[in-house]
Formats: C-alpha cells, structure tokens, sequence
C-alpha cells in the first residue's frame, strides 16, 4: 500500500509512501488517497486530518515517469482529480505537514489542504512547468486566492523553486517548523482544532470556502444560516457560560 492511514484519537495521519520516488503519486496512489479522505469524512469521531509525506518529502508531484509509460489517470471533468483528492469537499479540516519538496502537483495537494505547516528547509513549486504538464489540481485556482494574481503568475509561468520562507512571506504557508518537526507541529495545531467547539468552527470554515463565488449579499446569507445552525445546537450557550465561569480566557 502506498498510503497510510492512521487515526490517533479524534485525528489521523494519512502519509504518501512511496518514498524512493519523493512521494510522487501513481494512479492507484490517487484513489487510495481519495479512499482514505473518503474514510476521515464518513468517521464522525475524527475531527482533523493531517496530510504528509514518507521519507522526508511531501510529494513531487504526479509520477511523470508513470505517465511516460501510459499510465496516467483517465482525466475527466468530474470525480477525482488526477493527484486524488483535490475536488473533494470535506466538512472537516486537513492540515499539511510539509517537508522537502511539494512541488508539482504536490503542491496542489497542499494547497487542497486548510492549512500547511512546513519545515524551514522545504521547497515548493509549479515544477511541471518545465516538462511542459500543466496544473489540472485547481492549481490556478487555488494559488491566487491564496497568495494573489501577480505572486500566483510569477510562480505559474516561471516554476521557480520557493523556499519555506518565502512561501510564509507570501501567504503560500502558515505555519514554520524546524527540519524534521513539520508532522509533529502539523500534529500539535490539529489536536488543538480538535479541542475546540466544532459546530461553529465547521460553520465558519463552510462560509470561508463558500463564498468566492457569491455575491456579498449572498454570502451574508450563507454566513447568517450557518452561524444559526451553530448557535442552535447550544454550542454558543455553553462556551458562554464556560466564559462567564472564568473558562477559556487567557488563550486557555
């Protein structure tokens, strides 16, 4: 098996393991990785997924050399996206543990991702720039809303490799961690997300990611519904009351 899937509790780890090829993703790496996605959505009792690589490396993208012998995913306008994953809508977070390369494709995969936290010495890039494959992860999509139009074309249309921290300087990650911390500290930030009331917290991500393609004043409606459906499940009240007990302040 090239991936692994390991629940901890309320979070799992799922790795790419393929580590004599930087993690590179084949064919039945994909749909095993949107297996185990599928898996963390259907588990009400994991809260938060954490997304890595094996062996140093996150991913380097799709297995070129897979598709040099005519292996490369059947490619289509709906379902899964050739690395796996990156067109499915999950109502729980991912976080990317990043080390070494997430380049190619693989860096579609983490920006798919929530939220990214990568070793100082990792290296991020549109690599496939060079051998002519283009970004079909919703690479284009992805990266200027993440970190603008201008920085997204200059990563686009050169491939330049980015340094870790470059891509915390522009928005590309969040998060830093010493060489060979990234899953520890990937690890750390999930189990707190998971401590944290989740009914709102899924509200608000669900608002976040739906409202790019909405009017103001739709997504104001969005919005309202979600946080309505949060505060109806009594979340709200017993945070209050927890606050007005002297719970919870100070960043506890």
């Amino acid at each position: 098996m090239t991936v692994r899937y390991e629940p901890d509790g309320s979070l799992v780890t799922v790795t790419i393991d393929r580590p004599d090829v930087r993690n590179a993703v084949d064919p039945d790496t994909a749909r095993l990785l949107v297996g185990a996605f599928e898996k963390f959505a259907a588990n009400d009792g994991l809260l938060v997924a954490v997304l890595t690589g094996a062996g140093g490396h996150f991913c380097a993208g799709f297995d070129l050399k897979a598709l040099a012998r005519g292996a490369g995913n059947q490619l289509a306008e709906t379902g899964p996206g050739p690395m796996g994953p990156t067109r499915m809508l999950l109502d729980k977070p991912v976080i990317a543990a990043i080390e070494g390369y997430a380049v190619a494709g693989g860096m579609e995969l983490a920006l798919w991702c929530d939220l990214r936290v990568a070793a100082r010495d990792a290296t991020l890039g549109v690599f496939n720039r060079r051998f002519g494959v283009p970004l079909i992860d919703l690479g284009t999509i992805r990266l200027p809303r993440m970190i603008g139009q201008g920085r997204a074309m200059d990563l686009v249309l050169t491939g330049r490799p980015v340094s870790a921290v470059e891509a915390l300087g522009i928005g590309l990650v969040e998060r830093l961690a010493p060489p060979g911390m990234a899953l520890t500290e990937a690890m750390a930030l999930a189990r707190m997300l998971a401590e944290l009331p989740q009914g709102a917290l899924r509200a608000d991500r669900r608002s976040l990611l739906g409202q790019w393609s909405l009017s103001i004043d739709e997504a104001m409606r969005v919005e309202y519904r979600g946080g309505l459906e949060a505060l109806a499940s009594g979340e709200a009240q017993a945070g209050a009351r927890r606050f007005s007990e002297g719970g919870g302040r100070h960043g506890e």
